[in-house]
């Protein structure tokens, strides 16, 4: 398996996965906001904004139930590449609001946050064969199982994160996001405190890409890792909703269990899982 550690549940997220069984960058010309009117308003509304506490954002959080064909958990943190924003050592700070949102932390400051996972429910195999090793499988029940492990790695599994601001919190941390996809493009590093040299993400290329449009301001960018030697892309979007900003780092199971072909990134963040996000921020 292709070795891309910054994601801290990415490998948990492949784990599970076969067990069943990362707005132009400022949108078209820099800005993923609406109008320009509109951002006015809502940046008067929003200068005297209270943050949600966790508890408010678990209520707000997709769930399963919420988007159709999904089931979403707790973003498993269990292999992290860090235990809190505090441990992850970004080389050039203003690159560190994207290796928060690799992360599954907050890309800002908040006063709380939450996260999920979010992927496609996937037949599990058949019982009878579950708990059996290969070599005892028969030649149906050996099918099933590989069925079931390629169905799994067909998947683009999506961390979503929920942090929430004080007074014009969020709209600082949708600056710095956007100034983040700018100054980065030849990409950044990453540590975990106390790692070593071996424990060091390293990402090329940070790239806009053009965003949801949904919420009050959006962006979007492509990440590129070094997984051991080849090119992992990863896709990501934030999202202010008022106070609230939600994140999507959404990667292929493909690419990660080093399946050929399959890092180049031809894939997306679900729209039915912004929609649905955006819907239970409304």
């Amino acid at each position: 398996m292709k070795r891309l550690s910054l994601s801290r549940v990415g490998i948990a997220a492949v784990a599970s996965a076969l067990s069943l069984t990362l707005a132009t960058g400022c949108s078209d010309s820099g800005s993923g906001s609406k109008d320009d009117d509109k951002a006015a308003g809502s940046d008067k509304s929003t200068a005297a904004a209270k943050a949600l506490s966790s508890a408010e954002l678990t209520k707000r959080i997709i769930a399963t139930g919420d988007v159709d064909g999904y089931k979403v958990g707790p973003a498993d943190q269990s292999k992290g590449f860090a235990s809190s924003k505090e441990d992850v050592t970004v080389v050039d700070e203003k690159c560190a609001p994207l290796a928060y949102v690799l992360t599954g932390f907050a890309p800002g400051d908040s006063a709380s946050y939450v996260n999920r996972m979010a992927s496609q429910e996937v037949s599990a195999s058949p019982s009878a064969s579950s708990s059996k090793s290969l070599e005892d499988m028969t030649d149906e029940e050996f099918e099933d199982a590989m069925k079931s492990i390629t169905d799994a790695l067909g998947q683009t599994v999506t961390i979503v994160s929920l942090s929430s601001y004080e007074g014009e919190g969020a709209q600082k941390t949708m600056s710095s996001v956007s100034d983040a996809i700018k100054g980065c493009a030849s990409g950044f590093t990453a540590t975990p405190k106390g790692g070593t040299k071996d424990d060091t993400q390293k990402f090329t290329k940070v790239a806009a890409e053009k965003a949801s449009g949904t919420g009050d301001e959006s962006l979007a960018f492509a990440v590129t890792g070094d997984a051991d030697g080849d090119d992992v892309v990863v896709h990501c979007e934030v999202v202010r909703h008022g106070s609230t900003v939600a994140t999507y780092y959404a990667f292929s199971l493909a690419a990660f269990s080093g399946e050929d072909g399959a890092g180049a990134g031809d894939y997306e963040i679900p729209a039915e899982i912004i929609k649905a996000q955006a819907a239970k921020l409304a």
